[in-house]
């Protein structure tokens, strides 16, 4: 039997972080953010969704460095990509954010560090090569994580939604990152349908990470907002097709 979707399920501070929202908590905590050109700024205003992924990384005796791409889908189909660049000055100090425009000042930034200069594949010291690192790796908050996914896991109506084993061990998560993922499905359907594909990625206590991908979407008899979750990005891919397919 199917759960009751439920509208008030959808606080705020549940909802998925808005581009404008990325774009601000990324300036926040940037150091040289004032350093920006405004003409980036202001295409930034009408960005639609954005993504984040590590670039690159460098670990060793207590000193750290990450590289990370922000890019922002805008209404016009262009996109917009910001380099932010983490890294500590002195061993076990706290992270400072730098953030560029193109991937060229990010790597005059990197070669001021003194650091291994930014490649793809440089040797994690005594760990192991930057290809061996899993993808996506995520930028995790801890914000009553297992709560979270509670709420996710009780608002799913698909029968084939994660089974108990599932809620069982994102009962333990510390953090969790919501992020809305590109793409729509390959037919197009009745006009009027909306639909939004979400990763919720969660970090367990002994550091693995799982995965739930939302869908939701209006592709039901009365047109209200209707919530599935899936494994995998794949099964929720294809969820998406056979919903728009049947209402085509």
């Amino acid at each position: 039997m199917s759960v009751p979707y439920e509208t008030a399920a959808y606080e705020p501070a549940e909802s998925p972080e808005s581009p404008e929202e990325h774009l601000a908590r990324l300036l926040g905590r940037a150091l040289n953010s004032f350093e920006l050109p405004d003409e980036v700024i202001r295409r930034l205003d009408c960005a639609l969704a954005h993504d984040s992924s590590l670039h690159s990384a460098y670990h060793s005796a207590g000193l750290h460095r990450e590289t990370y791409r922000h890019t922002w889908l805008l209404a016009d189909g262009s996109a917009v990509t910001l380099w932010e660049l983490v890294h500590n000055p002195t061993p076990g100090s706290a992270p400072e954010h730098e953030v560029y425009v193109d991937e060229e000042e990010v790597q005059t930034a990197t070669a001021r560090l003194g650091l291994p200069p930014e490649t793809r594949d440089f040797e994690l010291p005594a760990l192991m090569r930057l290809w061996a690192i899993p993808e996506p790796r995520h930028m995790y908050a801890s914000d009553d994580s297992a709560d979270h996914a509670r709420r996710l896991l009780r608002r799913a109506e698909n029968p084939d939604r994660p089974d108990a084993r599932t809620a069982a061990l994102l009962a333990t998560a510390t953090a969790h990152e919501i992020t809305q993922a590109f793409g729509r499905p390959g037919r197009a359907g009745r006009a009027g349908l909306s639909y939004a594909l979400y990763e919720h990625a969660f970090l367990l206590p002994d550091g693995t990470e799982i995965s739930l991908w939302e869908v939701e979407h209006t592709a039901t008899p009365d047109g209200r907002h209707m919530c599935e979750v899936y494994l995998s990005e794949d099964a929720a891919r294809e969820a998406m097709e056979r919903r728009a397919a049947r209402q085509g």
